[in-house]
């Protein structure tokens, strides 16, 4: 068994908001982990699970400390699981200059091959294999999971349930990174931990995966019109443009005066875990 240690636990609407860190096999460091467990899961009865993946500079507090999630997933009977966004610790390296959008706490849901980040930054599996494994050992959940997430977050949500339709039923995004190739934030992750393969940095761009075949039954994206890095770095009409093109199902709203900031999400969150609620359950 994976051993997990509590951090801190605080009821919420009935259920309980947990923080749990533990020895991750993938990233060679410790990592912490926050989860809501609704009423519920007091019952017995395995429960549903949506993985939040946050944004840069962000760890598992953001989320759930501010996106207003629990109470609609206590009456729905959720689990919502938020992991950190980066490996983290001792000896794990950072960008030399100390940069927001590069290194800690910017993994960019990838699986580095470049040093010195190869042998941590490996945050494509942790959240694809590792985490869940870990939290269907430990939590009365089933295998019925969605993912959603918000700005970098965004992006590995639908990179992730692009290349794994099986494992995740649905996907929703927050002012997504929709095409990394073609930003600026995305043309200095990608190639510092990919190196100069771009065939592998389509891997990890939405719009690039749907232009190569990858296919989703239904997407839910929420975008403010007053977001600062809408044009220069999320490209959201790349990604109308792509799943327009290639057929996909995708509800892309913009939010009017709506910018990138956590009362932007709690704004929209009640209909997000209101719409994978519906897809993980039929």
């Amino acid at each position: 068994m994976n051993d997990i240690e509590l951090v801190s636990a605080n009821k919420s609407f009935g259920g309980w908001m947990k923080r749990y860190r533990h020895r991750s096999q993938v990233l060679h460091c410790d990592m912490v982990f926050g989860i809501y467990l609704p009423p519920q899961a007091d019952q017995g009865k395995p429960l549903p699970v949506l993985y939040w993946l946050s944004g840069l500079t962000c760890t598992d507090e953001n989320f759930m400390q501010k996106a207003g999630a629990q109470r609609l997933a206590a009456e729905l009977g959720m689990v919502i699981v938020a992991p950190d966004t980066s490996p983290r610790g001792e000896g794990v390296p950072d960008d030399a200059e100390g940069a927001y959008d590069f290194g800690l706490g910017a993994g960019f849901y990838v699986n580095a091959t470049e040093q010195p980040w190869a042998q941590h930054y490996r945050m494509y599996d942790y959240v694809v294999q590792e985490l869940p494994g870990l939290i269907e050992e430990h939590f009365p959940v089933s295998d019925q999971r969605s993912i959603s997430g918000h700005s970098m977050g965004g992006h590995g949500a639908l990179t992730i349930a692009l290349r794994n339709p099986a494992r995740f039923k649905a996907v929703s995004a927050f002012a997504p990174i929709a095409s990394p190739i073609n930003c600026p934030w995305g043309n200095k992750a990608l190639p510092g931990y990919l190196g100069d393969d771009r065939d592998l940095w389509r891997r990890y761009d939405a719009c690039a995966l749907i232009e190569d075949g990858a296919r989703l039954p239904h997407l839910l994206v929420d975008q403010g019109t007053a977001d600062d890095f809408l044009e220069n770095q999320l490209k959201t009409g790349l990604l109308a443009e792509a799943c327009e093109k290639a057929g996909i199902a995708a509800d892309i709203r913009m939010q009017d005066g709506y910018d990138h900031s956590y009362y932007f999400i709690s704004t929209f969150m009640a209909e997000h875990v209101s719409w994978h609620a519906k897809r993980l359950t039929r």
